[in-house]
């Protein structure tokens, strides 16, 4: 497998454990398998190596002007557009992508150098010894990376269901491996790495963006609501498991709601109040969270920056699907129609459609063209609403705090509160406020492809995900559960193939 084959060198950040220098500092050495471990700033730099890739989820699309992996999942949901044919949206809108198409192999690439980043920790880590590196903070780094490799394989295969397991660094060249199913990537590594970690003693929180508990907690709860939905049907039983650990993140403190949706693109708050886990960047390195560019609307003259891509946006029903005086869709919260121009003093730019404002770094846009915002994986809010369902299911019904933490999320949009329903009608609420609420975060495709329904943004009606149609006239059907494997893959290791069905 040509992407695997990275894994036998893999390269490692030396940094230290403070929250400057995890975001700031350059790679000094490079780490093989087989190099001398004796220090605990070694240890450090295995552990920090398993985050890497963590970026991945933001990754430049190579040949694609304005391509990135985010745009994927947001093009699959038949909710979004964009200014640019040369993110190649049409073939999603369509659903005329092949396995040769945009994204498919970045993402795949992205996510196995991170497995093998993270292997190399966990195999190493015990091993070293030195002064101060304690057995509970080797533990503890391990813990990690664990964590990471699950979630590297969390996205692996919601995205293409069977995968290569790879569970140790590669002795050699021959990384010609077979797929095994999505279960039992979940029951022999996603879960056991998980629960690994939570008998760690990492801290509840940490604000310099490494791993927590409440982050680990958050990602078993995400895992145990999918593997209980429809890709694998696991049932009652995790539900339960779901419900446990997100209650948890809930309850342990830690983690509030920012009070204003503006609170998320202020720069201050990363890593704090309601994030759970981001995606760490900082205005200070070269590389800068993407997705300000990438959304301000195309050659719209509001910014500083050379490039306004316009790479996605709402469509309008989707817009229109929120309810009246629904605050997340007014003006600057979550989209924006308008902004001052940054060529024309007084001149105000109106903008053809709505545009995503959930990434807009006012600094960088009018003055530094660096983003300082982290791109958040989880938060307090997708935590509400993953305990609202789970919880559902597992009691047959909404309990008094599942009711609470959806009606903290409606009361943040100002909109009444619910009260008593039945299993089915707070399923639906639960489900409708994760589209609203994590809407643009890569959380929909996911949904659908776990609930199997679609909601409907012209009739209103949660329609199956095969059969649904989309407001481009696309229809899903059984292949748009599973993303085709790349052909560069699969053209160096034929164990891949067959590849996934319709492609």
């Amino acid at each position: 497998m040509k992407t695997l084959k990275n894994i036998l060198v893999v390269t490692c950040l030396l940094l230290t454990c403070s929250c400057k220098k995890f975001l700031e500092e350059h790679p000094k050495s490079v780490l093989t398998p087989d190099a001398n471990l004796s220090s605990a700033k070694v240890a450090r730099a295995l552990a920090n190596g398993a985050y890497q890739n963590f970026s991945g989820l933001l990754a430049g699309q190579p040949g694609s002007y304005g391509g990135n992996t985010w745009n994927l999942m947001e093009f699959m949901t038949g909710k979004a557009n964009s200014d640019l044919g040369q993110t190649g949206f049409v073939n999603f809108q369509t659903l005329i992508y092949s396995n040769t198409s945009f994204y498919f192999d970045t993402w795949w690439q992205q996510m196995y150098l991170g497995i093998g980043a993270s292997n190399l920790a966990i195999q190493r880590i015990p091993t070293i010894s030195a002064a101060g590196l304690t057995d509970e903070a080797k533990n503890n780094m391990v813990a990690e990376a664990r964590t990471m490799r699950a979630l590297y394989y969390f996205f692996l295969v919601r995205m293409y269901g069977a995968v290569p397991k790879v569970i140790e660094p590669a002795k050699d060249l021959n990384l010609q491996v077979a797929r095994v199913p999505a279960k039992q990537i979940y029951d022999e590594v996603i879960i056991p790495d998980l629960l690994a970690a939570e008998k760690s003693t990492l801290p509840w929180k940490d604000v310099t963006g490494k791993v927590s508990m409440g982050a680990v907690e958050s990602l078993l709860a995400d895992v145990y609501l999918t593997y209980a939905g429809a890709a694998i049907n696991g049932g009652a039983a995790n539900y339960a498991e779901s419900a446990k650990r997100s209650l948890a993140v809930i309850q342990n403190g830690g983690y509030t709601l920012f009070p204003n949706y503006t609170d998320m693109i202020n720069p201050a708050n990363k890593n704090t109040g309601e994030f759970i886990l981001q995606v760490q960047y900082a205005a200070a390195i070269p590389i800068t969270n993407p997705l300000t560019p990438l959304t301000i609307p195309n050659f719209s003259g509001v910014s500083k920056y050379s490039d306004e891509y316009g790479s996605v946006w709402p469509t309008d029903q989707f817009i229109a699907s929120f309810p009246a005086g629904d605050k997340r869709v007014a003006e600057r919260q979550f989209f924006y129609t308008s902004y001052p121009s940054s060529k024309t003093p007084g001149q105000t730019v109106v903008f053809k459609n709505h545009y995503i404002y959930k990434w807009f770094d006012v600094t960088a846009v009018t003055n530094t063209t660096k983003s300082d915002l982290n791109y958040t994986v989880y938060r307090l809010a997708d935590v509400y609403l993953m305990y609202a369902e789970a919880s559902n299911r597992a009691g047959n019904g909404p309990n008094a705090n599942a009711i609470q933490y959806v009606n903290a999320i409606r009361a943040r949009a100002n909109l009444a509160p619910i009260g008593a329903l039945s299993m089915d009608a707070f399923e639906k609420e639960v489900w409708i406020q994760r589209y609203y609420e994590l809407c643009f975060e890569n959380k929909m495709w996911f949904d659908m492809l776990r609930t199997r329904k679609v909601h409907n943004d012209v009739t209103g009606a949660w329609d199956n995900f095969v059969g649904h149609k989309t407001v481009f006239n696309a229809t899903f059907a059984d292949k748009q559960l599973l993303f085709p494997l790349p052909k560069q893959e699969t053209d160096v290791n034929p164990k891949l193939l067959p590849n996934n069905p319709g492609f």
